[in-house]
């Protein structure tokens, strides 16, 4: 199989989808590999030790990808690449069709074959590929940094001749994969931490770390999930005993990081405008959603505000921020996924839609749109 490496144009996007580790393990099984040229420059990957691994060196997108049976990128491609791109050619990437449907039409209209590594599902036999959770991994730890950097105190308790400083108090929304991150890259700051999330079961992931799990805890919120691990609907009643509960939790708080996502749909709001004026002065909140609307109010993505003396940091990617372990890791999940599309000991390209995890993750084949979730 030629696997096609191109360089990311995005704005703001510092990864790449192979490294020289992934592009061995490819050449190894089989693959030729090609690169194009300062494809992995911003993380910190040069063309001399993609060379040393095997690949080929392409002078342009053009280039990289002409012959290529797949193409493998970090985030969904241009208009210009699709037309690049000869039929048949196949392309994993994260193509946030909910957000992009132009692009996932085009592409499809290009007779590509399009896999979208963010639907990888949720099972056992496909975590070496689950590139949502190591990416949200480092957001989460990113966004404590970020904060911490933000914030003009320290965030561990600190006694001295002059006395003692009080610790931070950081207060995580949400405990899926980044919130937990989140949780505990704090706690090994020594701030002291609480958190909350929807779902019943993060009470003792929450607590495992170290944090204060916050809640209005009845009856209702012990039965808030469904036997799959989803959060049931909430009653009116349980939301307004609920939000007075976060509300008066966030003004004493030094730091709120909210990580809330709904597939295909704006960040719902968790931070009020009111919420964050009532917080201390010298006060931050990372929003991870900023790309998605935002868990804040006040979140504008891409930006640094201040408003009334407290920080609201809406990096649209936190994950960029950090692109050399991000693209090791997206390159493993890629790598891994691979495996599944190789045939066998000819390493040839093998779409097996017989295979859940194929199945999954194919939005495009022979001229259409064929995942069932993107259907008109």
């Amino acid at each position: 199989m030629q696997i096609a490496v191109p360089r990311e144009v995005r704005d703001g996007e510092t990864r790449v989808a192979a490294t020289p580790d992934s592009v061995k393990r490819l050449v190894k099984a089989g693959h030729h590999v090609v690169v194009e040229t300062n494809a992995g420059l911003l993380a910190s990957m040069d063309d001399k030790a993609y060379e040393e691994a095997g690949a080929s060196i392409a002078a342009d997108f053009k280039a990289c990808v002409k012959g290529a049976d797949l193409v493998i990128k970090i985030r969904r491609p241009e208009a210009t690449e699709i037309k690049a791109m000869a039929k048949g050619t196949t392309i994993c990437a994260i193509m946030a069709p909910f957000n992009d449907r132009e692009t996932l039409d085009a592409a499809a209209k290009a007779g590509l074959n399009v896999f979208g590594m963010e639907f990888v599902p949720r099972i056992s036999r496909a975590q070496s590929m689950d590139i949502l959770s190591s990416q949200s991994n480092l957001a989460g730890y990113k966004a404590v940094i970020d904060g911490a950097a933000s914030y003009a105190s320290v965030f561990p308790m600190m006694m001295t001749a002059a006395g003692t400083v009080a610790p931070a108090k950081v207060f995580v929304m949400g405990a899926g994969v980044a919130g937990l991150q989140a949780i505990a890259t704090a706690r090994r700051l020594g701030a002291v931490v609480t958190a909350t999330d929807v779902r019943p079961a993060a009470k003792e992931q929450v607590e495992s770390l170290g944090a204060k799990f916050i809640a209005v805890e009845d009856d209702e919120f012990r039965a808030a999930e469904t036997s799959g691990g989803y959060a049931k609907e909430m009653s009116d009643e349980y939301k307004a005993k609920q939000a007075e509960l976060v509300s008066n939790h966030i003004a004493k708080q030094n730091m709120v990081i909210t990580t809330a996502l709904i597939p295909g749909r704006p960040a719902p709001k968790l931070v009020t405008k009111q919420q964050v004026e009532s917080m201390p002065r010298g006060a931050v909140v990372v929003d991870l959603a900023a790309e998605q609307g935002g868990n804040c109010e006040l979140t504008k993505c891409g930006e640094v505000l201040v408003h009334e003396g407290k920080t609201i940091i809406g990096h649209e990617n936190l994950a960029t921020r950090l692109a050399t372990d991000a693209s090791a890791l997206f390159a493993k999940n890629l790598t891994a996924f691979i495996e599944l599309l190789s045939d066998g000991e000819q390493a040839a390209l093998h779409i097996n839609t017989e295979d859940e995890i194929i199945a999954g993750t194919l939005l495009c084949r022979d001229g259409a749109v064929v995942h069932p979730n993107l259907q008109s």
